[in-house]
């Protein structure tokens, strides 16, 4: 008896494995399905597409759709592509990466291990900024950028990145250093150490899952930015979102929807490359000061 009962609950166990796998790969094709319409008509001729056959894999394979997506794409009336702007948004999403995390790194080092009066406060306000929509920052920020001089250029979206993402990189740090122990801190001061020298040599190397998470976050949110492009750049200075968007919106006539699903592909590239190299490490690091001790 209890031998049949163990087989059972070995075969029912079974079977709802299976059951959730299958659930979750029809989820998972569900999911993909976008993208495979996109890579698939990304690769025909538009007569396929506007044939009908758009969820039918290419019978004339062809790359001429993602050459006139990255350099000739003809959307007006002179040729223009996405390369130009692809090198813009690199020029702006490294440094105002870079600055960000480190300033986030700074923020969470003294919010923690070098606490004062008010600090608390002051993170709270930090904090808050993270929750302020887009839209309300434009036309203030528009014009703290013209006094600086920095309409329309790539600095200057450089400037506004930064100072909308050190709170969230400030979060960060300062959630993961709360974690870290302050009696190390506290050993370094009584050996001599100043305060650059307890943050390069003690906390900043153990730093790396953190330094992860906000790299990919901040990567995420500023190479996917659409608002903040098309507010404060324009012309030959305009990020990749907003290339995207003038390739697909000024084409004239018949839509070329292979090309247009090649430049989707062109702009997404970047964080999905980011998140298959590094997804693993992004929720490791998430998880590394979720809990104390």
């Amino acid at each position: 008896m209890a031998v049949a009962s163990s087989d059972t609950a070995i075969r029912t166990g079974r079977f709802n494995r299976t059951l959730i796998y299958v659930v979750l790969l029809l989820f998972v094709l569900f999911y993909m399905l976008p993208l495979y319409i996109m890579v698939v008509n990304s690769m025909k001729p538009l007569s396929e597409i506007t044939g009908g056959g758009m969820m039918s894999l290419p019978s004339a394979f062809t790359l001429e759709p993602w050459a006139k997506a990255w350099s000739t794409a003809q959307v007006g009336v002179e040729p223009t592509g996405l390369r130009p702007y692809f090198w813009n948004s690199i020029s702006m999403v490294v440094p105002a990466v870079a600055i960000s995390t480190v300033l986030g790194a700074l923020n969470g080092y003294i919010l923690t291990k070098w606490r004062f009066r008010g600090d608390t406060i002051l993170f709270g306000l930090m904090l808050f900024s993270c929750f302020i929509p887009f839209q309300i920052v434009l036309i203030p920020m528009a014009a703290i950028l013209g006094i600086l001089g920095l309409s329309g250029t790539t600095a200057g979206l450089v400037l506004v990145h930064v100072v909308y993402g050190v709170g969230f990189s400030t979060l960060y740090f300062r959630n993961y250093y709360a974690a870290f122990p302050t009696e190390l801190v506290r050993a370094a001061q009584i050996d001599g150490a100043g305060f650059f020298q307890i943050f390069w040599r003690i906390l900043l190397p153990s730093s790396g899952p953190i330094i992860v998470v906000c790299v990919i976050w901040q990567f995420t949110n500023i190479w996917n930015d659409f608002l903040f492009g098309a507010s404060f750049a324009s012309g030959d200075g305009a990020p990749m979102t907003v290339a995207l968007n003038n390739l697909v919106q000024s084409s004239t006539g018949v839509k070329e929807y292979n090309v247009h699903f090649a430049g989707a592909i062109l702009a997404a590239m970047p964080t999905l490359l980011v998140y298959i190299v590094a997804g693993r490490y992004f929720v490791r690091g998430l998880m590394a000061g979720s809990v104390k001790g």
